[in-house]
């Protein structure tokens, strides 16, 4: 019963978070999982850059979307970043800080925290 009342909360909640504050929680998840990965076993290390390429795909994705209305500046901005993120995991060794540095400035945007 009481776990029923925590998902209702949760939920309620998530609702009345903005949608970019969300997305910024998706970012948050995977910097987490890059910065365990850095101390950890080369199957982690794979699983977290994998995530991190699944997330910065579906942000390109979603910048080049037609019904997408940001300014055309900053998704072509966005989309270079994740070309970037993406050409660094493309490599043997992907520089996780780099990575992290990457994400972490897409969470300050998506947060409008500027400092």
């Amino acid at each position: 019963m009481n776990q029923m009342a925590g998902l209702r909360r949760y939920g309620a909640a998530q609702q009345t978070r903005s949608l970019r504050e969300q997305e910024a929680d998706v970012f948050r998840r995977v910097n987490y999982a890059l910065k365990a990965a850095i101390n950890a076993d080369a199957i982690e290390r794979a699983r977290a850059v994998a995530d991190n390429r699944r997330l910065w795909l579906a942000v390109e994705a979603a910048m080049m979307h037609p019904a997408n209305q940001l300014p055309a500046a900053l998704k072509a901005s966005i989309v270079s970043l994740g070309r970037s993120a993406q050409r660094d995991m493309d490599t043997r060794e992907p520089d996780l800080p780099f990575l992290i540095n990457l994400n972490d400035q897409m969470i300050l945007g998506l947060s409008g925290d500027q400092g």
